[in-house]
């Protein structure tokens, strides 16, 4: 029996979405289906289409939405991908879109995965699991210097030279578990602490396996074409990298008369939330509005440049 992921801010994300029955929507990053399932609920006559691109994780979400199916589609990509999916299925301009830059609970759960370093497991960390670059590559292979930096720039790990030196002389690392024991032991003590010693570095490794910032930058760029006059577009984010480039991004669409903020501090879940499900601590949500051109004449301009 699947043990199905709780989706963070649940109640915020339809709430900002505004669903209406007969709309179009795209949840970006579908998961196993907790956001989608709340917006298929809402619908009537009109569509959601959900973007992952773990296969995995799909197929949970399409059993989840089986009693929806009729009005959901499900589409393995990348969410970067988005205005291509959008081309192929001839969407019209959505009404909403939401995209939760977290990682499930499938994903941290199924040992397998290596997404965790609470279980031992093989150093994957790949969400598509037909990419090329897994963690085992870039924790065995890579270049002390190299592996510092990464530690550095993408985990915010300032004891990233530590512990990448402490990596490399460790090789070769054999699992998500002797991993993180290597890492624990490099970084410095300071004090009681309140996240794991490894958490960092994971968090580094698994944005460098899948290209995480990268991705972001492309959808960032690319979902804003995709919206109709009036459409909503949902945020969350989980760390400080995530949500400064999207913080940036919104605001920058804003600057240039494309967006109204809808959100000007992120929304962050309650204490009730956070006990009921402490994965969802991290979380900041942000949302705005499309008031660009839109309306029937980008209606005309998509129908136009379908082939």
């Amino acid at each position: 029996m699947a043990v199905w992921h709780e989706p963070v801010l649940a109640g915020a994300v339809l709430e900002w979405l505004q669903i209406q029955p007969d709309g179009t929507y795209v949840d970006a990053t579908v998961g196993t289906g907790g956001h989608a399932l709340g917006i298929a609920r809402r619908l009537t006559t009109g569509r959601l289409v959900g973007i992952d691109r773990d296969a995995q994780a799909l197929e949970q979400a399409r059993e989840r939405l089986k009693d929806f199916e009729r009005r959901v589609t499900l589409v393995q990509a990348n969410f970067s991908q988005i205005d291509d999916v959008r081309r192929e299925l001839r969407l019209p301009p959505v009404d909403g879109l939401v995209a939760d830059l977290g990682v499930s609970t499938l994903q941290l759960d199924t040992a397998e995965r290596g997404f965790s370093f609470r279980q031992s497991a093989p150093l994957d960390m790949r969400m598509d699991r037909t990419g090329p670059l897994t963690a085992d590559e870039i924790v065995n292979q890579w270049r002390e210097r190299e592996l510092a930096d990464l530690l550095f720039h993408q985990g915010e790990e300032y004891d990233a030279r530590r512990i990448a030196r402490a990596i490399v002389r460790a090789r070769p690392i054999r699992d998500t578990e002797h991993l993180a024991t290597v890492v624990a032991g490099a970084r410095k003590a300071k004090g009681r602490q309140k996240l794991h010693p490894a958490t960092k570095t994971f968090l580094a490794l698994r944005i460098a396996v899948n290209r995480e910032m990268e991705e972001l930058e492309q959808f960032l760029l690319r979902a804003p074409a995709t919206l109709a006059e009036r459409g909503r577009w949902v945020m969350l984010s989980y760390h400080s990298l995530e949500d400064r480039q999207v913080k940036q991004a919104f605001r920058r669409l804003a600057q240039a008369g494309e967006v109204e903020l809808l959100t000007r501090k992120p929304i962050m879940p309650t204490a009730d939330e956070i006990e009921s499900n402490p994965r969802a601590r991290s979380a900041r949500m942000r949302a705005v509005e499309k008031i660009g051109a839109g309306g029937p004449q980008e209606q005309e301009k998509w129908s136009n440049s379908i082939p």
